[in-house]
């Protein structure tokens, strides 16, 4: 480009050591440069004294030049402006052609040029533009799965919910017996009376957990089929998520049960150390070796928690093993902990709230209408398990969980998908499988991945 005319001022030194302009006829070497008084300026269209005889004598017409910049010579009228527009037409400060989009100065034009308007915009062809995606959007998506296929996700969560919850409540109404556990709150009990009290709390509280955990299993295998898929803007019934889903649902279960041992394990052998100091004899010391271990433990495991969150959206999509999902989410998640926690912990912060919002009422109307009343039930802090106060509490559950489970399994989704973007330049296949055309590389000016 340094030797094309109209990219250097007129009469200025050529870039690179390039001669400025080889395709016209070349001067014979041996003819004499013509004498010109040393402080009269080179006029536009001739060569510098010093040139010699390296500049052709075609040049462009003065008129497409623009004036040199600088002040004038004294007694001497500065140069007309040119008649019409050419390359040297431009802004002050300018790099490019004037009226053709060219290279203006900052702040010419609204910008480095007024014919370049910034990127092109990213295509959506779903519930997000395909780029990098920013806290908001993530939040948007997961709420826009919900409101543009509610009949589909809001058909899942509301069958596993209300399964899940079933069985709860005929766990809890047949199984539990309440008199088991009144020794907790008996001052009188012997400790053996408490022991066997807390050995079947701690067994019926596994029991649910393990019926809840099932069902989100469920609830996320399925959501995960729906949110990528609305992300290439298609819709899924609830029968083509369960068929996409049904192979990967039990290998799903088990990397939850691995990341739970993980946890514990690391909870465990946190407590460990305070736990044999206390049995030891040291009560003081011992106690508080185990809250320190404790809490090193906990921290230890919610980065362990986070750098795998991304496994269960990988397994699903990706069609992996366990080992091999939790390996591409500690990949995916590496460098960007922080910003990952901190979407995930807003997102679980919201879908609580909200489920708080709904389910607190319906506790309280349960503790109303039970044996005790309410006030009983805020004296004692435990509701009686009458089947008044499961089934009211139970539907409080069932709608709870109808919102929080499309927003934390849409979130992980999209987290999972922003982060393949972000690396691995995911929204070109996602442009191609949904059918964008021209978007990629064939676009002017688009960056992959970006």
């Amino acid at each position: 480009m340094n030797d094309t005319p109209g990219w250097a001022s007129p009469g200025s030194a050529p870039s690179d050591g390039q001669k400025p302009d080889q395709s016209g006829p070349a001067e014979p070497t041996d003819r004499p440069a013509p004498a010109q008084p040393a402080d009269q300026p080179a006029q536009p269209g001739q060569a510098p004294q010093d040139a010699g005889p390296q500049w052709s004598k075609e040049q462009p017409p003065p008129a497409q030049w623009s004036a040199p910049s600088g002040p004038a010579a004294p007694g001497q009228a500065p140069p007309p402006p040119p008649p019409g527009p050419g390359w040297g037409n431009q802004p002050p400060g300018g790099y490019g052609p004037a009226g053709h989009g060219g290279y203006g100065a900052p702040g010419a034009h609204g910008g480095w040029g007024s014919g370049w308007g910034g990127p092109p915009p990213a295509a959506k062809p779903g519930i997000i533009p395909l780029r990098p995606l920013g806290v908001g959007e993530i939040l948007d998506g997961a709420v826009s799965t919900m409101r543009t296929y509610w009949r589909t996700v809001l058909g899942i969560s509301l069958t596993v919910a209300v399964l899940t919850e079933l069985i709860v409540v005929l766990f809890q109404g047949l199984v539990l017996n309440d008199s088991s556990t009144e020794a907790l709150n008996d001052p009188s009990a012997t400790l053996s009376e408490l022991s066997r009290a807390m050995g079947d709390a701690m067994l019926n509280s596994s029991v649910v957990f393990v019926i809840s955990l099932v069902g989100t299993v469920i609830a996320t295998a399925l959501l995960t089929t729906v949110t990528s898929r609305a992300v290439l803007g298609t819709s899924v019934t609830i029968g083509e998520a369960w068929r996409d889903a049904r192979p990967q649902i039990l290998k799903l279960f088990g990397l939850i049960c691995v990341l739970l041992l993980i946890t514990v394990g690391v909870v465990t052998v946190g407590a460990l150390p305070g736990l044999l100091v206390t049995i030891a004899g040291s009560s003081g010391p011992g106690v508080a070796l185990t809250v320190l271990g404790i809490i090193g433990a906990g921290i230890v495991a919610l980065w362990l928690a986070i750098r795998f969150s991304l496994a269960s959206p990988a397994l699903m999509l990706e069609k992996q093993g366990i080992k091999k999902a939790m390996s591409r989410s500690a990949k995916l998640v590496q460098g960007t902990w922080w910003r990952i926690f901190g979407i995930q912990l807003l997102a679980t912060l919201i879908a609580n709230v909200v489920a708080s919002i709904i389910v607190i009422p319906f506790t309280l109307l349960a503790a109303a209408l039970s044996g005790d009343g309410l006030t009983g039930w805020l004296n004692t802090g435990v509701g009686s398990l009458g089947w008044t106060f499961l089934i009211i509490s139970g539907i409080g559950s069932v709608i709870g969980s109808m919102i929080t489970f499309p927003i934390t399994a849409g979130v992980t989704v999209l987290l999972y998908i922003d982060q393949r973007i972000r690396r691995e330049a995911l929204d070109l296949e996602l442009a191609r499988a949904a059918g964008v055309q021209g978007y990629g590389s064939t676009a002017p000016g688009a960056t992959p991945g970006s």
